[in-house]
């Protein structure tokens, strides 16, 4: 292919700032897999995505980490489509992606907010506390005081949702080599730990993400796990048949980041799952391939 751009993209920005980087390849069909790879590790971010044509859906998507492919990455998502608002090669309206986990839909705003679909969740399995606290260095009486189950939901990719007591998110310490074995021998990504805000604020809950198996050993904003959290606080704390939640996440990495999850549910679960935000070009670069 000779040279090519890569945009780089803050995603779920909160008025401008913070957000998670991401790398972003616009019309990569001639890229191989090995190449993807290749580009992921020198561009370094947590995900970079490579945007394809389809022949069924708008666009093809593929996510990489530094390590692997992923089926899905909602805040690269976020910042490929934003790429093309801003470079003029969509227009606001609604758009298909295919990804590994299926064929989504987005919508782009016209003052360029993105919004996905994700898959509906699946709840995998549980945890108990005694097994998950020693992962993320707290102590078992501080997930054990929410009263709420630590759980595998995925709506795109597993993760181990996890609930904090208030005032003890900013104080986990990771083992990043247990949490890594974890992760593979249980099929998961890694863990999101969140716990609730105040209800007077602007923020639902707060949040960290943790996948040190796939070489992030924490990111700032993350769309699929913000889906599967909308999804375990309609399930366990706010169950109404529509919900509207926000989330901060990345403040103990001096990078907020705001990300929105709507949801509609009835009596056999929740019906529709969108998570959106903001997103930012920060630069680019050129690599040869």
């Amino acid at each position: 292919m000779g040279h090519l751009t890569v945009y780089l993209v803050n995603a779920f920005t909160e008025q401008g700032k913070g957000g998670n980087p991401a790398g972003v390849v616009l019309q990569a069909d001639g890229l191989s897999d090995a190449q993807r790879l290749a580009i992921a590790q020198s561009v370094g971010f947590s995900e970079t995505a490579f945007v394809s044509s389809d022949s069924e859906a708008d666009f093809a998507l593929s996510f990489f980490t530094p390590t692997d492919e992923v089926d899905f990455c909602g805040h690269a998502t976020l910042a490929a489509f934003s790429v093309m608002f801003e470079q003029g090669l969509i227009t606001h309206g609604h758009y298909t992606q295919n990804t590994k986990a299926g064929r989504l839909g987005v919508t782009v705003g016209a003052n360029g907010r993105i919004v996905m679909a994700q898959n509906l969740p699946q709840y995998i399995k549980r945890f108990d506390y005694a097994t998950v606290a020693p992962l993320i260095g707290l102590d078992v009486s501080i997930l054990r005081a929410t009263q709420l189950p630590v759980e595998v939901i995925s709506t795109g990719l597993p993760d181990i949702i996890v609930p904090v007591a208030a005032g003890h998110l900013d104080k986990i310490k990771v083992d990043q080599q247990a949490l890594s074995d974890f992760s593979r021998e249980h099929g998961v990504i890694g863990v999101h730990a969140f716990e609730l805000s105040d209800a007077s604020g602007v923020f639902t809950a707060c949040c960290r993400n943790f996948a040190p198996l796939f070489g992030i050993p924490e990111e700032s904003a993350t769309g699929s796990a913000s889906g599967a959290l909308a999804c375990y606080l309609n399930q366990y704390v706010y169950p109404a048949k529509s919900n509207r939640f926000v989330f901060e996440q990345g403040r103990a990495m001096g990078c907020a980041s705001r990300i929105t999850a709507e949801l509609e549910s009835d009596e056999q679960g929740v019906t529709r799952l969108l998570v959106g935000g903001m997103a930012q070009i920060t630069g680019q670069r050129g690599l040869s391939v």
